[in-house]
This record gives structure tokens, C-alpha cells and sequence, in this order.
């Protein structure tokens, strides 16, 4: 093996050493003196230093700013994180308001469906009831023509100013005048007047769902005797007679009469005159169909 000079190990490690001891920093300034054997050397290696101190500052440069957005971001989160908690906090309680104001507005529309239920079912039973009671008032007013046509035809033969029939409030309403009924002052009824109830009673007797009313009726000409004291005494004495007749004679059920006198004080025309107090003296008898099937109705 060849040796290696021990002069030249000793330059090598001068050198060695002496450029170990040198350090070069970012900012530092070029060294002045370079050695000659490492001036190339040390040229590109500070060239290389230079350009990573300029990166090195840009990465600081950047990783500052970075690092102030990673901060600013930090504190949006947690601003955004509050808001969202404070949104929760609020929508759990709306959620449960809602649900409570669901909760009796429900309630309020079951009452409202049920109420109105009753009142559509109350509504329908009134329809019902109603139509009925159309029926029945429909049926009695067909009676009552057909009672004016059958009375009218069995008395003919009266004049009329002796007798007359209508129709009126949907009763038929058979008017006698006391010339016809009565003597004056008295109650006792005429054979010709008990003709003409004759005549009635025959269709009354045939017609059993026919209520009677016989109303007695003056005029205001004052009267007193020894048997009436006044003219409604008088026209409550004629209208029982008139019942009686009916039902001793001809056997009219008692429970289908009514007798009732209203003297003066229901006039059909002027008792100024003498043609207006002939009107007034008369005797009423009032048909009227039976109205228990509408008050039936009407009770329910």
C-alpha cells in the first residue's frame, strides 16, 4: 500500500476545520474572503442559502397569514356555532308551542265537527218535522175546500143574506143571521134556522175529524131583560142553543163542540147604519179540521 503524506493530511484538515467553523444565516452578509480551493464552492451554496431564505420567508409570510385566516375562521365557528345553538334552543321551543296550539286547535275543530254534527242532525230532524207538518196543513186545507164545497151545495137553498159560507184562515166559517136563527131578544131557534142546522148537522155527522165553534154575535144596541142582562149574555145564550141542538137532535159528540157569544165587540160591518147592525146579528159556526197530528208535530 502506498503511503499518504502526513503534511498533506495536515492542510486537508485545516481546511477542513476552518470551514466547518464558518455558519451562514438567512440576512448574514456574503462573506468577503473566500478560499480559493472552496470559492466556487461556497458561491453556489450561498446562492442556494439566499434563495431558501427568500422562500423561507414567503412560507413564514404565508403561514402568518394562514395562520390569522385559521383565526378568524376559529372565531366564525364559534360565532356560527353559538347562532346554531341559539336557533336550536329557539326552534325546539316553537316545535313545542306548535305543537300545543296544534294540540287545542285540534281539540277546538273536534268541538266545532261535533257541534256542527248536532246542529246538521238537529237541522235535518227540524226538515223532516217540517215537511211533515206541510203534509198535514196541505191535508186539512184539502178537507176544508172540500168541507166549503159540501156545505155550500147542501144549502143552496138559503138565501144570502139568510146564510153564507167561506173559507177563511183555513177554517170554513158558515155565518147565519139572527133573521134566520132568532126572534129578537131571544134565543130560541126558528123551525127554519133549525132546518138549516139540520142541513149542517148531515155533514158534520159524516165528516168526524171536524172540530165545531159556534160564536154568538150582537150588535151594539144596548139590551136588558129579565132573562139577558146584556147582548153578550144574549150572544152566549144563542150559541149554546145552537150547540145543544146539534147535540140532542143530532147527535153530534159534545167533545167536538165549543159555544162561545162575543156580543158586540166583533163586528163585520158598521153599526152605524141599520143594514151594517143586520150584518152584526149572526151566529158563527166555525169548521175547522182537527189539529192533532200538527201538534204532534209541533211537541216533538
Amino acid at each position: 500500500m502506498k503511503k499518504i503524506n502526513p503534511i498533506v493530511v495536515l492542510i486537508i484538515l485545516a481546511v477542513l476545520l476552518n470551514s466547518c467553523a464558518t455558519v451562514y444565516r438567512c440576512g448574514d452578509p456574503r462573506p468577503s474572503k473566500q478560499p480559493a480551493l472552496w470559492g466556487k464552492r461556497l458561491k453556489t451554496v450561498v446562492n442556494e442559502r439566499d434563495r431558501l431564505c427568500i422562500d423561507l420567508a414567503a412560507k413564514d409570510k404565508e403561514n402568518a397569514g394562514l395562520k390569522k385566516d385559521l383565526t378568524d375562521q376559529t372565531n366564525k365557528n364559534k360565532e356560527l356555532t353559538d347562532e346554531y345553538t341559539t336557533l336550536q334552543e329557539k326552534y325546539k321551543s316553537l316545535t313545542n308551542l306548535s305543537l300545543s296550539q296544534t294540540d287545542k286547535l285540534s281539540k277546538a275543530l273536534a268541538a266545532k265537527s261535533d257541534e256542527l254534527n248536532a246542529k246538521e242532525k238537529l237541522l235535518l230532524e227540524r226538515e223532516r218535522t217540517l215537511d211533515e207538518m206541510k203534509q198535514v196543513i196541505a191535508k186539512q186545507d184539502s178537507i176544508t175546500r172540500r168541507l166549503n164545497s159540501i156545505l155550500r151545495n147542501a144549502l143552496l137553498g138559503f138565501n144570502s143574506d139568510e146564510l153564507s159560507v167561506e173559507i177563511k184562515n183555513g177554517k170554513v166559517y158558515v155565518s147565519m143571521s139572527d133573521k134566520l136563527l132568532f126572534k129578537s131578544g131571544s134565543s130560541a131557534v126558528e123551525s127554519k134556522g133549525k132546518e138549516a142546522l139540520k142541513l149542517l148537522a148531515g155533514v158534520l155527522e159524516k165528516n168526524s175529524d171536524i172540530d165545531i165553534l159556534v160564536e154568538g154575535h150582537t150588535d151594539n144596541v144596548p139590551i136588558k131583560t129579565s132573562v139577558y142582562k146584556d147582548n153578550w149574555d144574549l150572544s152566549v145564550a144563542r150559541a149554546t142553543s145552537i150547540v145543544r141542538i146539534l147535540i140532542g137532535d143530532y147527535k153530534i159528540v159534545p167533545t167536538r163542540m165549543t159555544a162561545s157569544g162575543k156580543g158586540e165587540f166583533f163586528p163585520k160591518a158598521d153599526n152605524g147604519t141599520s143594514e151594517g147592525r143586520a150584518k152584526n146579528r149572526r151566529t158563527e159556526i166555525i169548521l175547522s179540521p182537527k189539529l192533532d197530528e200538527l201538534m204532534k208535530l209541533l211537541n216533538v
